[in-house]
Protein backbone atom coordinates (compact mmCIF):
# COMPACT_ATOMS: atom_id res chain seq x y z
CA UNK A 1 0.00 0.00 0.00
CA UNK A 2 2.51 2.52 0.65
CA UNK A 3 4.39 1.93 -2.02
CA UNK A 4 1.99 3.36 -4.29
CA UNK A 5 1.43 6.19 -2.16
CA UNK A 6 4.97 6.79 -1.53
CA UNK A 7 7.21 5.11 -4.27
CA UNK A 8 10.22 6.89 -3.15
CA UNK A 9 10.07 8.00 0.68
CA UNK A 10 13.73 9.66 0.73
CA UNK A 11 13.14 11.56 -2.29
CA UNK A 12 9.72 12.62 -1.01
CA UNK A 13 11.33 13.89 2.30
CA UNK A 14 14.30 15.60 0.61
CA UNK A 15 12.04 17.54 -2.09
CA UNK A 16 10.09 18.67 1.03
CA UNK A 17 13.22 20.18 2.83
CA UNK A 18 14.72 21.40 -0.44
CA UNK A 19 11.23 23.23 -0.88
CA UNK A 20 11.02 24.77 2.58
CA UNK A 21 15.17 25.63 2.18
CA UNK A 22 14.38 27.43 -0.87
CA UNK A 23 11.59 29.12 0.42
CA UNK A 24 13.51 29.94 3.91
CA UNK A 25 10.14 29.36 5.84
CA UNK A 26 8.44 26.93 7.99
CA UNK A 27 4.76 28.54 7.30
CA UNK A 28 2.39 26.46 7.15
CA UNK A 29 0.96 27.14 3.48
CA UNK A 30 4.49 26.42 2.57
CA UNK A 31 4.57 23.18 4.49
CA UNK A 32 1.41 21.96 2.83
CA UNK A 33 2.45 22.94 -1.01
CA UNK A 34 5.73 21.56 -0.29
CA UNK A 35 4.30 18.00 1.09
CA UNK A 36 2.05 17.88 -1.68
CA UNK A 37 5.17 18.48 -4.12
CA UNK A 38 6.89 15.55 -2.43
CA UNK A 39 4.20 13.39 -2.99
CA UNK A 40 3.29 14.08 -6.57
CA UNK A 41 6.54 14.53 -7.70
CA UNK A 42 7.53 10.91 -7.18
CA UNK A 43 4.08 9.40 -8.55
CA UNK A 44 4.29 11.41 -11.48
CA UNK A 45 8.03 10.41 -12.79
CA UNK A 46 7.51 7.15 -11.65
CA UNK A 47 7.87 5.91 -14.77
CA UNK A 48 11.53 7.14 -15.00
CA UNK A 49 12.90 5.67 -12.78
CA UNK A 50 14.23 2.11 -13.83
CA UNK A 51 15.43 0.88 -10.79
CA UNK A 52 13.65 0.69 -7.41
CA UNK A 53 15.94 2.20 -4.48
CA UNK A 54 16.06 1.07 -1.21
CA UNK A 55 18.46 2.24 1.75
CA UNK A 56 19.92 -0.03 3.34
CA UNK A 57 21.81 1.86 6.09
CA UNK A 58 20.74 4.82 7.10
CA UNK A 59 23.53 5.70 9.19
CA UNK A 60 25.76 5.16 6.41
CA UNK A 61 23.77 7.09 4.38
CA UNK A 62 23.76 10.50 6.89
CA UNK A 63 27.68 10.05 7.67
CA UNK A 64 28.08 9.49 3.67
CA UNK A 65 26.18 12.99 3.58
CA UNK A 66 28.17 14.80 6.46
CA UNK A 67 31.11 13.60 4.58
CA UNK A 68 30.47 15.38 1.48
CA UNK A 69 29.42 18.61 2.94
CA UNK A 70 32.44 18.36 5.35
CA UNK A 71 34.74 17.82 1.81
CA UNK A 72 32.71 20.53 -0.16
CA UNK A 73 33.40 22.96 2.92
CA UNK A 74 37.19 22.16 2.84
CA UNK A 75 37.56 22.18 -0.57
CA UNK A 76 36.01 25.60 -1.19
CA UNK A 77 38.59 26.73 0.83
CA UNK A 78 41.36 24.57 -0.54
CA UNK A 79 40.60 26.13 -4.29
CA UNK A 80 40.33 29.46 -3.14
CA UNK A 81 44.05 28.98 -1.61
CA UNK A 82 45.15 27.59 -5.25
CA UNK A 83 43.17 30.44 -6.99
CA UNK A 84 45.09 33.78 -5.05
CA UNK A 85 48.16 31.74 -5.09
CA UNK A 86 50.58 31.14 -8.22
CA UNK A 87 48.87 29.71 -11.22
CA UNK A 88 52.36 28.31 -11.87
CA UNK A 89 52.11 26.04 -8.50
CA UNK A 90 48.75 24.21 -10.24
CA UNK A 91 48.68 20.43 -11.26
CA UNK A 92 45.41 19.92 -13.07
CA UNK A 93 44.82 16.52 -14.13
CA UNK A 94 42.43 13.98 -15.76
CA UNK A 95 41.76 10.79 -13.95
CA UNK A 96 39.76 7.77 -14.75
CA UNK A 97 38.45 5.81 -11.51
CA UNK A 98 38.05 2.43 -12.19
CA UNK A 99 34.04 1.97 -11.00
CA UNK A 100 33.00 -1.21 -9.06
CA UNK A 101 29.51 0.28 -8.29
CA UNK A 102 26.84 -1.28 -10.68
CA UNK A 103 24.01 0.85 -10.11
CA UNK A 104 23.00 3.28 -12.89
CA UNK A 105 21.93 5.50 -10.05
CA UNK A 106 24.49 4.84 -8.13
CA UNK A 107 27.29 5.68 -10.56
CA UNK A 108 25.39 9.11 -11.13
CA UNK A 109 25.29 9.82 -7.52
CA UNK A 110 29.04 9.06 -7.54
CA UNK A 111 29.73 11.53 -10.29
CA UNK A 112 27.43 14.26 -8.82
CA UNK A 113 29.21 14.08 -5.46
CA UNK A 114 32.60 14.51 -7.28
CA UNK A 115 31.19 17.48 -9.30
CA UNK A 116 29.73 19.38 -6.24
CA UNK A 117 32.98 19.59 -4.35
CA UNK A 118 34.85 22.47 -5.55
CA UNK A 119 37.80 21.93 -7.82
CA UNK A 120 36.66 18.36 -9.28
CA UNK A 121 34.59 17.57 -12.19
CA UNK A 122 32.91 14.33 -13.65
CA UNK A 123 33.56 14.75 -17.32
CA UNK A 124 32.45 11.51 -18.28
CA UNK A 125 30.95 7.78 -17.90
CA UNK A 126 31.99 5.17 -20.04
CA UNK A 127 29.28 3.57 -21.94
CA UNK A 128 29.70 0.49 -19.92
CA UNK A 129 29.25 2.32 -16.47
CA UNK A 130 32.91 0.51 -15.63
CA UNK A 131 34.93 4.02 -15.61
CA UNK A 132 34.88 7.60 -14.90
CA UNK A 133 36.68 10.16 -15.82
CA UNK A 134 37.22 12.92 -13.57
CA UNK A 135 39.06 16.27 -13.81
CA UNK A 136 40.69 17.73 -10.84
CA UNK A 137 42.10 21.42 -10.88
CA UNK A 138 45.24 20.31 -9.14
CA UNK A 139 46.51 16.83 -8.08
CA UNK A 140 50.15 15.99 -6.41
CA UNK A 141 49.36 11.98 -6.22
CA UNK A 142 46.49 10.87 -9.01
CA UNK A 143 46.50 7.31 -7.49
CA UNK A 144 45.94 8.35 -3.79
CA UNK A 145 42.90 11.00 -5.04
CA UNK A 146 41.60 8.19 -6.77
CA UNK A 147 41.55 5.82 -3.56
CA UNK A 148 40.37 8.88 -1.27
CA UNK A 149 37.47 9.54 -3.56
CA UNK A 150 36.33 5.39 -3.37
CA UNK A 151 36.88 5.29 0.07
CA UNK A 152 34.86 8.36 1.23
CA UNK A 153 32.49 8.31 -1.72
CA UNK A 154 31.93 5.29 -3.90
CA UNK A 155 31.90 2.60 -1.03
CA UNK A 156 29.92 4.37 1.37
CA UNK A 157 26.88 4.26 -1.30
CA UNK A 158 27.37 0.61 -2.53
CA UNK A 159 27.04 0.06 1.15
CA UNK A 160 23.78 2.11 1.43
CA UNK A 161 22.58 1.47 -2.37
CA UNK A 162 20.20 -1.76 -2.50
CA UNK A 163 18.64 -1.95 -5.91
CA UNK A 164 15.78 -3.76 -6.49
Amino acid sequence: MWNKVLPHPLLSVFLLLVWLLLNNTVAMGHVVLGAVLALLIPLLTLGFWPERVVVRHPWVLLKFLLVVLWDIVVANLHVAALILGSARTLQPAFMVMELDIRSPLGASILANTISLTPGTVSCELSTDRRQLLIHALHVDDVDASLREMKQRYERPLMEVLQVC
